[in-house]
């Protein structure tokens, strides 16, 4: 009795772990194929996405949030959009019409936009993951630790590209927004921007960094695009 009792329960986990399993990741970077001259980029966490829109070093808007998805349909919450700040805290419903080669084709009220992946975060991708920075360093050492609050930095980073964004989705307000590709050797981290919503003219710099990863915490020293100096904690966000 027993084993035909415990049989049916088995076989109902089984099922569920296997359609879970069953829907594709979306995690890594993906780009719009044909955007009409401008490059339109997404970079996504398994619950987060960001994406910016920019021309020769110009940008022109992003947006971002949590999301969904069960294979089917991609439910996006926005918690920041330049071009509309009335849809942060709406939600977006597409349509996956298709995902498979790297391809994923996906369909909205404004049409059908097919997006190409340009890397898959692993294992190994130490850096992969969003992240939310939570502290400073003082030049002793120690950590000062910020509340946290509506407002918030976030910076989601995928195999080789990554995109921070300033925003407090409560009031709706952006502050800012920047991203581009990076490397993350012997505890050197390095970025490269491709678009910085603040100042079009620091587009193409290279700004390295040192970076001592602790658990779930990244320490973060150096120089901004500016000269300043950061010294930062950034902690993982689930």
């Amino acid at each position: 009795m027993r084993i035909k009792t415990i049989f049916p329960l088995l076989l109902v986990l089984w099922m569920a772990t296997a359609t879970r399993q069953a829907v594709p990741s979306l995690a890594g970077s993906w780009r719009l194929t044909d955007s009409g001259g401008a490059s339109v980029e997404f970079v996504l966490s398994e619950s987060y996405i960001m994406g910016a829109f920019h021309e020769n070093g110009r940008f022109l808007g992003a947006q971002g949030g949590t999301y969904q998805t069960d294979g089917k349909q991609l439910k996006i919450t926005y918690e920041f959009n330049t071009e509309d700040s009335l849809q942060v805290g709406t939600t977006q419903t597409l349509t996956i019409d298709s995902f498979k080669n790297n391809r994923l084709v996906v369909k909205s009220d404004d049409g059908t936009d097919t997006y190409e992946r340009t890397d898959t975060p692993t294992a190994q991708t130490q850096m992969a993951g969003l992240w939310r920075i939570t502290g400073n360093i003082d030049d002793s050492g120690q950590v000062k630790t910020r509340p946290r609050t509506a407002r918030k930095t976030l910076k989601l980073l995928t195999g080789n590209r990554f995109q921070w964004a300033a925003i407090n989705p409560e009031t709706k307000q952006f502050m800012g927004t920047g991203g581009g590709t990076y490397t993350y050797v012997n505890g050197k981290y390095t970025e490269k921007l491709e678009f910085f919503s603040r100042d079009n003219n620091r587009v193409g710099r290279s700004l390295p960094f040192d970076a001592e990863l602790k658990g779930t915490d990244w320490y973060h020293r150096g120089q901004n695009s500016t000269g300043g100096k950061v010294s930062e904690v950034w902690s993982r966000e689930k």
